[in-house]
């Protein structure tokens, strides 16, 4: 079985994001959310992020995007997650409490071809247990992780991750807000 049939009948994947390794899956399919916060032994009410590889893409789960979120992500340079308070066509159990959902659009790399290439999004969180620090390098991704997911892609693990992506929310009442820099 290839990753696109694993990801398409709800599989769980350990791969290189375009910062961190992360944890990913088909992020539409609600057991594969289940599942991934059994992998991660992590409590429901902290809410998990999401990869699209497009604009096109991002605007298929986001009822609206303000004119300053389409200017920040047009200007970004690196990784930049938005966190949205009006998602769309999206499983109840991949959004935060307050019924938000956290999207970072990937522009190049490895998980923006994987996300093309099975056409919906990617749940991405760190490579580690919950309460333990998000690894630096693939040699750091605890071996229970490795043990516990469906497949392991085997791209970069030589290569240091690069740091987490910056996090910025944006609501009509406060605008921007800076979550992580």
């Amino acid at each position: 079985m290839n990753i696109i049939e694993i990801i398409n009948n709800g599989g769980i994947i350990l791969y290189p994001t375009d910062t961190i390794w992360g944890i990913g899956g088909d992020a539409t399919n609600p057991l594969v959310i289940s599942k991934i916060y059994r992998i991660k032994e992590r409590q429901p009410d902290k809410s998990l992020l999401i990869l699209v590889d497009s604009y096109k893409m991002l605007q298929k789960y986001v009822e609206e995007i303000s004119l300053e979120i389409w200017d920040i992500l047009e200007k970004s340079i690196e990784p930049t997650t938005i966190i949205y308070n009006n998602p769309k066509n999206l499983p109840s159990g991949l959004l935060a409490k307050d019924g938000s959902i956290a999207i970072r659009v990937v522009k190049r790399g490895f998980a923006h071809d994987l996300i093309k290439a099975i056409g919906k999004p990617l749940i991405s969180t760190s490579a580690n247990l919950s309460g333990q620090q998000p690894p630096l390098n693939f040699d750091d991704i605890d071996p229970v992780i490795l043990q516990r997911v469906d497949y392991i892609v085997n791209l970069h693990r030589k290569t240091p991750s690069q740091k987490a992506s910056k996090i910025i929310k944006w609501s009509p009442e406060k605008g921007i807000e800076i979550i992580r820099d």
